[in-house]
C-alpha cells in the first residue's frame, strides 16, 4: 500500500505517554516511506511498525521528530543523508529487521542526537564485537537494545575502532554468525506491568526507556 496523503490524514493521532504526538501508521502494508511533507512537522513521534518498509529514506525536513519506531519491517538500508532530514531524532526502534553488515549501520553515524537505539533480532547483531562497533560510532547513544552503555564499553570500542586499521577491518567483516532464537512477544501480564511501570516512573528517561520496550514488544530483563 502506498502512503499517501489521504492514508496520513486518517490514520490515528494521539497524546503518547510521554506527552508527545504522535501518529500512528502501524500495519497499513506501507512498502516506501513517501509523502511526509504533508504532515505539515506537527509530529514528535511516528510509529511505522508492522509493515513492509525495505529502506529508511524518503524523509522530508522533520525538525520536530524526536522518536521514530519501525518494529518488525524488512529495512534492510539506512540513508547517508537520514541526519539532513531527521537532525534532532533522539530514538530509533528498529527491533527485527533485515540489517545484516555492519556497514549498512552506516547511515546512523551522523544522527548527533541519537540516544536510544535498538536493533534487536537483527541478522547484524550476531556479528563479532556488533556492540563495540556501534558504541564506537554512534557515539551520542546512551541506551543500546535497551541496555545502558557503560564507561568501560565505551573504552573498549574505542581501542577496537580507533585506529585506521580497525576500521578497514570493521568494513570487510561479513561473515554471518548464527544467533540467539527469536525471542516471542510480550504477554498481555508483560504489557499491563510496563504500563503500570511508566505511570510509576520518576524521570523522562525511565519512561522514555519503558515506552521503548512497550512498542517494540521487546522486554528482556524486565
Amino acid at each position: 500500500m502506498r502512503l499517501t496523503p489521504d492514508l496520513i490524514e486518517e490514520a490515528c493521532q494521539f497524546v503518547n505517554p510521554l506527552k508527545e504526538r504522535e501518529l500512528d501508521l502501524r500495519a497499513k502494508k506501507i512498502q516506501v516511506i513517501e509523502n511526509l511533507a504533508c504532515t505539515s512537522d506537527q509530529f514528535d513521534c511516528i510509529d511505522f511498525s508492522d509493515n513492509e518498509i525495505k529502506r529508511l529514506d524518503g524523509f522530508p525536513l522533520l525538525s520536530r521528530l524526536s522518536m521514530l519506531l519501525l518494529n518488525n519491517n524488512k529495512v534492510c538500508r539506512i540513508s547517508e543523508d537520514l541526519y539532513a532530514s531527521l537532525p534532532n531524532i533522539e530514538t530509533l526502534v528498529l527491533t527485527g529487521n533485515n540489517m545484516e553488515e555492519l556497514s549498512d549501520l552506516k547511515g546512523l553515524e551522523q544522527l548527533t542526537k541519537l540516544k536510544y537505539l535498538s536493533l534487536m533480532r537483527n541478522p547484524v547483531t550476531t556479528k563479532a564485537k556488533y556492540r563495540f562497533y556501534v558504541i564506537h560510532h554512534c557515539p551520542s547513544v546512551t541506551v543500546l537494545d535497551y541496555k545502558r552503555v557503560r564507561l568501560h564499553e565505551r573504552n573498549t570500542a574505542k581501542k577496537m575502532f580507533g585506529g585506521k586499521q580497525a576500521k578497514k577491518q570493521a568494513e570487510k567483516a561479513k561473515t554471518f554468525v548464527p544467533g540467539e532464537p527469536v525471542k516471542k512477544g510480550p504477554t498481555p501480564q508483560d504489557k499491563e506491568a510496563i504500563r503500570a511501570a511508566i505511570a510509576k516512573a520518576s524521570s523522562l528517561d525511565e519512561i522514555r526507556r519503558l515506552e521503548m520496550m512497550l512498542s517494540s514488544g521487546s522486554i528482556p530483563g524486565f
